[in-house]
């Protein structure tokens, strides 16, 4: 994780939940991350659009250019990505699995902006696969975003944060096993000076 904002929503997450796969969406208050607003989102499943927007910060409704309040998630991607999306949505929502993105805005006039996804699961009076919540933050702010809107974003990479669903042991703000991706196991470590 990159953005500031990312990981601050991400440890107030994990926090809420406890030893609980997600938190319920009543344990949030707005106050306590009143900072990270501006990039936040929580987003409703079920209905035609399966991911409908229910709260959009102002930050991200500048660098898009309109309020996506009661729209599609999907809708400012590129068609193509959508696949990948709703793999990427359903996981984090049915397996309670917490997710960060890679994603890629441009202005119509070809400008882009490089942004981070983050993801997370939330419970809603008990139910999973009813919320998320997460946050798109731009992680550089030239001087004409917010000014110029994104009129498409791609996604050009995605990684789930653990390899399984979250359990009461690995409560803390990082992840005690090391993330899967395909067969390949990823090793924290290197060089020490």
């Amino acid at each position: 994780m990159k953005h500031a904002a990312t990981r601050a929503l991400h440890a107030y997450w994990d926090r809420l939940r406890g030893g609980r796969s997600a938190p319920e969406r009543g344990d949030l208050d707005p106050a306590a991350i009143r900072g990270l607003l501006g990039d936040v989102f929580l987003l409703e499943l079920g209905g035609t659009d399966r991911y409908v927007v229910r709260l959009a910060g102002t930050r991200i409704c500048a660098l898009l250019g309109h309020e996506l309040k009661g729209r599609s998630f999907l809708q400012p991607f590129l068609p193509e990505d959508w696949p990948d999306l709703y793999r990427l949505l359903d996981g984090v929502a049915a397996a309670a699995m917490p997710a960060v993105a890679g994603v890629v805005g441009e202005t119509d006039d070809g400008r882009r902006l490089d942004l981070e996804l983050l993801l997370l699961p939330l419970k809603h009076r008990g139910r999973t696969h009813s919320r998320l919540v997460g946050t798109l933050a731009a992680l550089d702010m030239p001087y004409w975003a917010g000014l110029m809107p994104l009129v498409r974003l791609r996604l050009v990479s995605s990684r789930h944060l653990y390899d399984h669903p979250p359990t009461k042991d690995e409560a803390g703000p990082a992840p005690r096993r090391p993330p899967v991706a395909g067969r390949l196991r990823l090793l924290p470590g290197g060089r020490r000076a």
